[in-house]
């Protein structure tokens, strides 16, 4: 049976309007820049709506990403932009790595954990300051070869997505199109697959220790809906800036970081 989250927060009415909102803010991001978005859901938790537990914080944004990548999955499916055979073999191989990386996360001390979140957050941002790669072969196919390129990359990836209670898109997209070959709408699309395996089983191994706030993160769910329609606006407003749009977006990311880091810092 699940245990109750720890350090379990009242939900008053900023708690559940801070929450909502937090939830838009991510939505938002995700449906206009597809990917990066996600990992704004913790510090929100933190420093917006108060959870105190970094853990629960994680725990809880984790869950969050994951519902969020198969809702965005189902699209990209019907679109038949998702490379089936290499999404779940790089899924695959990394879900031990993400219920590694999740337990170990779950021993360390809370504020250790957010500095290295930091650190995590500051190399997605540096990611998408660097113009988006187009090119790829559209009929990459899983092979023997391509196999033993995925598997390795899968297992690093769910580590660093598990440990970080991220959705690790920023490294899955390139992972997938390194080892396949894909370009970039089909490897963007295939790494919600990842995502969403590496989400669930993070968020199911920090649930088993009571660190899921299932209140919150249906606020943050519904905010996201609503910001995920906005975001899909936002992104048609941006068309012809996307480059620039994505790239302000990077520099909000590494002053989140920054900010989170210093907390993180004084509080060892």
């Amino acid at each position: 049976m699940e245990s109750p989250p720890r350090s379990v927060i009242e939900l008053t009415p900023y708690v559940i309007a801070a929450a909502l909102a937090s939830g838009a803010i991510v939505g938002v991001f995700l449906g206009a820049f597809g990917g990066g978005g996600s990992v704004l859901a913790a510090p929100l938790l933190l420093y917006v709506v108060g959870v105190a537990d970094p853990h629960v914080a994680i725990g809880t944004s984790a869950a969050a990403v994951a519902a969020t990548a198969l809702f965005s999955l189902a699209g990209h499916w019907r679109g038949g932009r998702v490379k089936w055979p290499c999404a779940l073999m790089f899924g695959g191989a990394g879900l031990a790595g993400s219920i590694i990386g999740s337990s170990l996360a779950k021993a360390v001390d809370g504020n250790a954990l957010l500095l290295a979140f930091a650190v995590a957050m500051a190399a997605i941002g540096v990611s998408m300051l660097q113009p988006p790669a187009s090119t790829g072969d559209p009929d990459a196919r899983l092979s023997p070869s391509i196999a033993a390129k995925l598997t390795p990359l899968g297992l690093g990836t769910g580590l660093a997505s598990g440990f970080f209670g991220i959705g690790g898109g920023f490294l899955i997209v390139p992972g997938l199109m390194l080892a396949s070959g894909m370009p970039l709408a089909n490897a963007a699309a295939s790494s919600l697959v990842s995502v969403a395996i590496f989400g669930s089983a993070t968020s199911a191994n920090y649930a088993l220790s009571g660190l899921v706030d299932a209140r919150l993160l249906g606020l943050l769910l519904v905010g996201g809906l609503a910001g995920g329609v906005l975001g899909i606006w936002v992104a048609r407003l941006l068309a012809k800036r996307a480059l620039l749009a994505r790239r302000l977006f990077a520099v909000l990311i590494l002053i989140v970081a920054v900010y989170v880091g210093w907390q993180a810092w004084l509080g060892l």
